[in-house]
């Protein structure tokens, strides 16, 4: 029988498909990140005296094929998390990899994504976006992938706890420049907040207590396109001191004293993508 991935809510109960309640209902056994949390979830479905398997995720790794192993004789388990797609960035993946390496059925109930939710309403000028998830403990670490992450011409999503938010933006805007982002607090929830701004200035606004679930959405690297949304999207109507309209200023100027785009893209490399400042000014030089 299958392993059915099923989404839940990340806030208002509503969203739950029916299709996943349907699911929740008819499966033998239901495989929860925090069973305390999920069954209250099948408590207000009217669905109750489920059989659970926990899988919380600091032990996947131990109790994972001991569920594979029920699959492989013929349980019907529906796995979720405690809010959204189980798997992206929450206890799954793991198990999914090993079901799938076992040959057993694996079918998604889609539904909830914090990330996507988040990214549909950034409104940025980027039509891909990378997932980053939650950011490396290890600050080497994290340094080397938002290196990495600078490099693409996409909006970057991240998941963030409370307490850390503004540090984190902090660090955004360091190692990526100060790009217009998107705070996405509580989605779906009674205090749902969606904050605009600069990294710099969402991590003034966030730096002291904050609480909830938190989605970071940041605009991709500064490009021509990017540059005229940016202006146009400002609260004031200006673009905001290091993003796109002053880097496209500075590159003008830069390529009218005769600098070539390689030179320009390593001398302004501390403060925006590489690639990015070189794609601009090879744009620009062709104007």
């Amino acid at each position: 029988m299958p392993l059915y991935v099923v989404a839940t809510p990340i806030g208002n109960l509503q969203d739950l498909t029916a299709r996943a309640r349907e699911v929740l209902a008819k499966c033998e056994g239901v495989v929860a990140e925090d069973t305390r949390y999920t069954g209250q979830l099948l408590k207000h479905l009217g669905i109750e005296k489920k059989p659970f398997h926990s899988l919380p995720g600091f032990d996947e790794a131990r109790r994972a094929d001991a569920i594979v192993a029920q699959l492989a004789e013929g349980a019907s388990l529906a796995l979720v998390t405690d809010a959204g797609t189980p798997a992206v960035s929450d206890p799954g993946a793991l198990l999914v990899r090993r079901a799938v390496a076992k040959g057993i059925r694996v079918v998604p109930v889609p539904g909830p994504s914090a990330a996507i939710a988040a990214v549909s309403v950034s409104g940025f000028a980027e039509p891909s976006f990378h997932f980053a998830g939650f950011l490396p403990r290890k600050s080497s670490a994290r340094a080397a992938l938002l290196s990495q992450l600078g490099l693409l011409s996409a909006q970057l999503v991240f998941y963030e706890s409370p307490h850390r938010v503004g540090a984190t933006l902090r660090e955004l805007a360091a190692a990526l420049g100060d790009r217009p982002a998107l705070v996405a607090r509580e989605l779906t929830k009674v205090h749902e907040e969606l904050a605009r701004g600069t990294l710099s200035e969402l991590a003034a606004r966030f730096s002291g207590d904050v609480r909830g679930e938190i989605v970071i959405v940041v605009s991709g690297p500064a490009d021509a396109d990017a540059q005229e949304h940016s202006g146009r999207t400002q609260e004031h109507g200006d673009a905001a001191p290091g993003t796109g309209g002053d880097l496209a200023s500075e590159v003008r100027e830069r390529l009218a004293r005769g600098e070539r785009p390689k030179e320009i893209a390593q001398t302004l490399s501390a403060r925006f993508s590489k690639r990015a400042v070189y794609q601009l000014a090879l744009k620009l030089k062709k104007q």
